[in-house]
């Protein structure tokens, strides 16, 4: 009987050493090259943190439920569970994004989030997984028409965004305008045009044309864009076990459909990048 108990032991400690291994093994499937710990650490913690601005349809925003929704987050949602690990949206101030990746109150920004070179330094990032453009919104009736027509004129847009970085590019631009207003939000921003508070807004193309769409407001966009840009997944620099394996999971969602499903739902078309 004390054998056969003594085997029993054995075989659950070894049973639960492979179940352990196992786990660990998964983790370390995309273990990235000099001790990179990054999907470990979100593995044996079971939750996946990801920041984003709750007021940018339809990457990420908050429906008439107060639930988050949106492109980047039903993509997010997928990814989190064929990782079998639990999805945190985690509401974050667009100004201190780079602050709450790197002290670890967040694991990633997936929230139409632009690959610029300067974020590059400082982030690192998934391959681009859509197109965007950065443009100008006015209401229907506005004379501004080019860029030009600008010049003496109020333009708004959110405050740390790429479109900063945009209109700071387009130095003679920024010089002909009046007065630059940062809003906290683009939802903000585009309330503010409607009343009259600024003559434009420079934005990103996804978010104007599904505000268009969604509020019906006489608003128009300018066929003349400010800048081309793509959308990224951003980690803590050096995270490359993490982003790879989020990486992996996507394009393994586009193999099977899954990410044609999610951008044909939120924007009309299978536009992603994923896998093309």
């Amino acid at each position: 009987m004390k054998r056969i108990a003594i085997i029993a032991v054995l075989v659950a400690a070894t049973g639960g050493a492979l179940f352990a291994g196992g786990k660990k093994d998964a983790a370390e499937t995309s273990r990235a090259p000099g001790g990179d710990a990054s999907l470990t650490y979100i593995m044996d913690r079971n939750k996946f943190i990801l920041g984003l601005d709750d007021s940018f349809p339809p990457m990420g925003f908050r429906n008439e439920n107060n639930e988050i929704v949106g492109y980047d987050v039903d993509l997010a949602k997928e990814v989190a569970k064929r990782m079998g690990v639990e999805l945190v949206l985690q509401p974050i101030d667009w100004n201190a994004k780079e602050q709450e990746l790197n002290t670890k109150e967040i694991d990633c920004i997936w929230n139409g989030f632009t690959i610029t070179e300067e974020r590059k330094k400082v982030i690192t990032y998934s391959p681009p997984y859509l197109e965007n453009a950065q443009v100008i919104v006015v209401k229907a009736g506005s004379p501004v028409n080019t860029l030009a027509d600008l010049a003496g004129k109020i333009i708004g847009l959110q405050a740390g965004s790429s479109s900063v970085d945009a209109l700071d590019k387009a130095a003679d631009l920024k010089a002909s305008v009046k007065e630059v207003i940062e809003y906290k939000d683009y939802l903000t921003a585009l309330m503010d045009l409607d009343v009259g508070g600024a003559d434009a807004i420079l934005i990103d193309l996804v978010v104007a044309n599904d505000n268009i769409n969604r509020s019906g407001k006489n608003f128009r966009i300018l066929t003349e864009t400010l800048a081309a840009e793509q959308f990224g997944i951003g980690f803590r620099k050096g995270d490359e076990a993490l982003m790879n394996k989020v990486w992996e999971t996507l394009l393994d969602m586009a193999k099977d459909g899954t990410v044609a499903g999610i951008s044909t739902r939120w924007l009309g078309a299978d536009i992603s990048l994923i896998g093309k």
